[in-house]
């Protein structure tokens, strides 16, 4: 591809970055989440990252698979709450008038950025999961093209648990996923799924025994992938995509619509209070 980022020059950009670590081997790039937020949670870095990561990835002509794991213990335990309070347009209280509400709307757009780079990065996205995934780790993992975990994998779909509706991506794709059923039943209750529960409704493929198994079967099913005429594998991930591109699309433009006008409320303060204090929430609607 004429003009196509070298992998020398890829691995040189993502050396700087504090929220991901690029590993290469052959045709395979490796990307870890490392934080800095405790469990990899997700902060500005994070946000702002990972779509020119992608973005340099996807026209790296070397690399034909991407693994994506977390480092440490865990997966990532979503949005890294306290460093994105005070960022642009992330106000958890104030008069919630229209420029706070559009600033919340170019925000929430611009993170989209984050997850939607993965989905559509011409090049597979293996998700090897574990510890735990929860809220915008979920919406990163749904997409991925495969899901792998380890039998330590915990997952939660937990917005709802702090007066949120997910706008990442969950509600949009993990319907194409899981099915519509079982998507709700994780949105709605917010409950924890472990591995074995995470196979059985296809939100994963295979469970490993541990950590170094899991690293293990991801390497080999990226292996296996960029085995393949790359040009091929691309075309099957863009006609797949393609089927539900529109409809994902609006749907995650609407979830941000929806976040701008509704999400400052007395229950998200209330949520925000009841984790800080550790207590259980009390919601009232309002």
């Amino acid at each position: 591809m004429s003009g196509a980022t070298t992998s020398s020059s890829v691995e040189k950009e993502a050396a700087q970055y504090k929220s991901l670590r690029l590993e290469k081997s052959e045709h395979i790039a490796r990307v870890v989440l490392i934080g800095p937020g405790k469990g990899n949670a997700m902060g500005p870095d994070f946000w702002r990252e990972m779509p020119k990561l992608f973005e340099e990835l996807d026209q790296d002509d070397q690399v034909r698979v991407i693994v994506l794991s977390g480092d440490g213990d865990n997966f990532s335990y979503g949005l890294d709450l306290p460093a994105m309070i005070g960022q642009p347009g992330f106000k958890m209280v104030g008069q919630n008038l229209a420029a706070e509400r559009t600033s919340f709307l170019d925000m929430a757009l611009e993170m989209q950025k984050a997850i939607n780079g993965v989905a559509t990065c011409r090049k597979p996205v293996i998700a090897a999961v574990h510890g735990w995934c929860i809220g915008a780790g979920l919406d990163l993992i749904s997409a991925c093209d495969l899901r792998l975990a380890s039998s330590s994998a915990k997952f939660s779909l937990r917005e709802v648990k702090v007066a949120i509706v997910a706008d990442m991506g969950s509600l949009q794709r993990l319907p194409y996923v899981i099915g519509e059923a079982h998507t709700r039943d994780l949105a709605l209750t917010g409950r924890d799924i472990d591995a074995p529960y995470a196979e059985k409704i296809g939100l994963v493929t295979e469970v490993f025994s541990g950590l170094e198994e899991l690293v293990q079967g991801a390497q080999k099913r990226a292996q296996s992938i960029a085995e393949n005429p790359p040009i091929v594998v691309q075309g099957i991930k863009r006609v797949m995509n393609q089927a539900k591109a529109k409809q994902i699309e609006a749907s995650l433009e609407y979830a941000a619509l929806w976040n701008s006008a509704f999400m400052q409320s007395n229950d998200l303060a209330e949520a925000m209070m009841a984790f800080q204090q550790k207590r259980p929430p009390k919601f009232k609607g309002n």
